[in-house]
């Protein structure tokens, strides 16, 4: 993609003097080295005076990885995170119980003791990137095979965390494709895994507006939370989780400003992007808006419908389930919107229009049409296998898909290596991480749908799963006395069960093993189709054209798409139009009350009485805005990010937090192919709205002193 204002997701080690200079001209005062230096890939526990210096000021490690979906930022020198709300979702509801329910109500850590280990969240830290494509090319990698490049991947990936846990044997290396496969950077990370919970707003602040405002504007969600990372106390390293582990004295923090922003104002981001299809060609786009995102939206439409039933009669099923719901309802969304946006701009016809000026160039080994053939050759299987996978593959659906997968891949195998016969396999008790009648529901609901949806074509090809055949004879297509059937009969199911590993004549008869194998024996089959060697046909041609564009563009600044390693995005706070429509660019207090007196006729607008007459100040002190008069809530900006850059910092052009991304906007929900530069636009969580909370919530200024706030 060439260079335009405020479009690009850049990597920081190499980014281009053109962009740096435009981030200078649009109000960046700071330097270069204060984004990224390469004394990242030196020790992090060096008692180098200089390097602890240059460290300090470098804002890429005050950035984190967060569990590998989400991006967070350090605010204090004691490693405080803040993130948003729906990326420490999944970690408050495991702290959650009915009794203690943290998840509804909010929680508060009045002291360090009080805080709570989140045991399955982790931050990775970014100590530095580089590019290893010269490398790549003189091992050969070009002239390899798809099987023989990733083991040269994997086996150079080793090689270099060795490497590098000689300067810190906490360090690990990945390495990762850009632009399409026609570069590889090679990235040097420090993971740490003991993170704990500090501080949650109610999930009806945190979450408010829920699906009826996701993906769009005006919003008044105060969308974050807030954790600590702990280390080793003697050396400060990374550490399992251990009472006396001690806050991370981070010599990296971005510090927090309470001075507001205007419009035009310069705002960046910093952040962990996951995805992006921009150099995709009009055929894998076809392909996305037909074959991925219309059969997601619609079996996921199936599932929700079963889920919010059950959720909504049980508080107990609701503190189970709602991270999985939100995360469903959330691409459910995303793929309507996006369908939408590739239709009313026609991006699949704008694409086709760059083929004659690419067909010019006759790049070596590019052909179009064969990329054409190629996708048209695999259109049923990926559409069929899309919703085979969102009906009984993905772990949100129920317990059943789970155990059916898990039964053939992934599971600890126990007993003596040399005698098989004797090995088995068995399924933890994890009994209170799901509902029995909801799982049942969904997975009946799911059989039922997924034949339904199934086309012509690809009942012909046999991707029905022979299950179905047991379900017609002996269940006179009652799906849901079937999967019952399961749940009371099946080894599967029964608590502290061994499964022989060995499958014996009489495990092939037990229904939930004849079902676990009917899903792999049609999943292999679809497979077989969707990946290699089609797909590696197809990423071939793909890899060739992005390689065709930047040779078309020669000359011009580049990034890649983003893959969820580290980017900067810069811009404007601002706001857009369309038509008659003028968006603004902040929300207030008054707005957030307006909708609160909808929560009776709408539960994504309730909130409690106790937070609603804490919301409806007439002062709000340090955090009133100078332009409004009150407190500002959400803002827009026109950064350039995607899934991933949730709990991403917005910062200024001094170097000051100002907010957190949260979300993007509806009107723009194609900007993963083709940035819209007039309707992108990142919606972000005033700075001021959280600290407002935190300092209302916690009754003690210990937070906000450790933040640098005072009153």
């Amino acid at each position: 993609m060439s260079s335009k204002a405020d479009e690009g997701m850049w990597t920081l080690f190499n980014l281009p003097d053109v962009v740096y200079e435009q981030m200078r001209e649009e109000g960046f005062t700071l330097p270069r080295t204060w984004l990224y230096n390469d004394s990242l890939g030196r020790s992090a526990h060096s008692d180098a005076g200089e390097e602890r210096q240059t460290k300090n000021n470098c804002a890429a490690s005050a950035v984190v990885n967060f569990s590998g979906f989400c991006t967070g930022v350090v605010v204090s020198p004691s490693g405080l995170v803040l993130t948003n709300h729906h990326c420490g979702f999944d970690a408050i509801r495991e702290l959650s119980s009915v009794e203690n329910n943290y998840l509804r109500d909010g929680f508060c850590a009045k002291e360090l003791t009080d805080e709570l280990p989140a045991e399955n969240t982790f931050v990775a830290f970014m100590r530095k990137q580089e590019d290893i494509t010269p490398l790549l090319d003189s091992l050969g990698m070009k002239e390899m095979s798809a099987f023989d490049q990733g083991a040269l991947i994997d086996s150079l990936e080793e090689a270099m965390t060795e490497q590098a846990r000689g300067i810190d044997s906490t360090y690990y290396v990945e390495i990762t494709p850009f632009f399409e496969g026609n570069a590889y950077y090679a990235t040097t990370y420090q993971s740490y895994p003991d993170v704990r919970l500090v501080f949650t707003p109610s999930k009806s602040m945190g979450k408010f507006g829920g699906e009826t405002d996701n993906w769009m504007w005006p919003r008044q969600t105060c969308d974050f939370s807030v954790f600590r990372i702990y280390a080793d106390p003697n050396s400060g390293a990374p550490a399992p989780y251990s009472k006396d582990n001690t806050p991370l004295k981070s010599e990296q923090y971005i510090p927090i400003s309470t001075n507001g922003y205007r419009e035009g104002d310069f705002a960046m981001t910093i952040g962990y992007p996951g995805s992006t299809e921009r150099y995709l060609s009009s055929y894998g786009i076809e392909e996305m808006r037909n074959c991925k995102n219309a059969p997601t939206w619609q079996v996921r439409g199936v599932k929700q419908q079963v889920m919010k039933r059950h959720m909504e009669a049980s508080e107990a099923v609701r503190i189970k389930y709602d991270a999985k719901y939100a995360s469903s309802c959330n691409y459910w969304k995303n793929a309507i919107g996006m369908n939408k946006c590739i239709d009313s701009i026609d991006i699949i016809g704008i694409k086709r229009q760059m083929k004659a000026v690419i067909d010019t160039l006759h790049y070596p080994g590019l052909d179009l049409n064969l990329l054409k053939r190629l996708y048209e050759e695999r259109a049923v299987a990926q559409h069929t296998y899309t919703m085979f996978k969102e009906s009984f593959m993905r772990q949100s659906n129920n317990e059943l898909a789970n155990r059916a997968r898990k039964y053939f891949n992934g599971m600890p195998v126990h007993g003596p290596a040399k005698l098989p016969k004797r090995q088995y396999t068995m399924f933890p008790d994890n009994s209170d991480t799901w509902d029995r009648d909801l799982d049942i529901d969904a997975m009946a609901a799911l059989m039922r749908n997924y034949r339904e949806q199934l086309k012509p074509e690809a009942l012909k090809a046999g991707y029905l799963p022979t299950f179905y055949k047991r379900v017609d004879e002996q269940y006179q297509g009652d799906y849901r006395r079937y999967v019952e059937d399961i749940f009371n009969n099946s080894i599967l199911f029964k608590k502290g069960a061994k499964i022989p590993v060995f499958t014996t004549r009489k495990l092939k008869k037990d229904i939930g093993i004849e079902f676990s194998t009917s899903l792999m024996e049609t999943q292999a089959d679809l497979k077989m189709v969707v990946d290699a060697p089609l797909s590696d046909s197809i990423a071939t041609q793909e890899r060739l054209l992005c390689a065709a564009k930047l040779q078309l563009e020669e000359g011009l600044p580049h990034y890649s798409d983003a893959n969820f390693t580290m980017r900067i995005s810069y811009g404007q706070v601002g706001g857009y139009s369309i038509g008659n429509y003028n968006s603004g660019y902040y929300t207030t207090a008054a707005s957030l009350s307006d909708k609160m007196l909808q929560g009776g006729d709408n539960s994504d607008y309730y909130v409690e009485p106790h937070i609603r007459a804490m919301m409806d100040q007439k002062t709000y002190g340090i955090f009133t805005d100078d332009i409004s008069k009150t407190l500002n809530l959400c803002f827009l900006t026109n950064n350039d990010i995607t899934g991933g850059n949730s709990g991403s910092p917005v910062i200024n052009g001094n170097g000051h937090l100002i907010g957190l991304a949260f979300d993007g906007n509806w009107d723009s929900l194609a900007d993963d192919i083709r940035f819209d530069t007039s309707l992108a636009r990142t919606i972000c969580v005033d700075i001021r709205y959280v600290l407002f909370l935190i300092n209302q919530w916690s009754g003690s200024q210990r937070l906000m002193h450790e933040m640098g706030i005072d009153d």
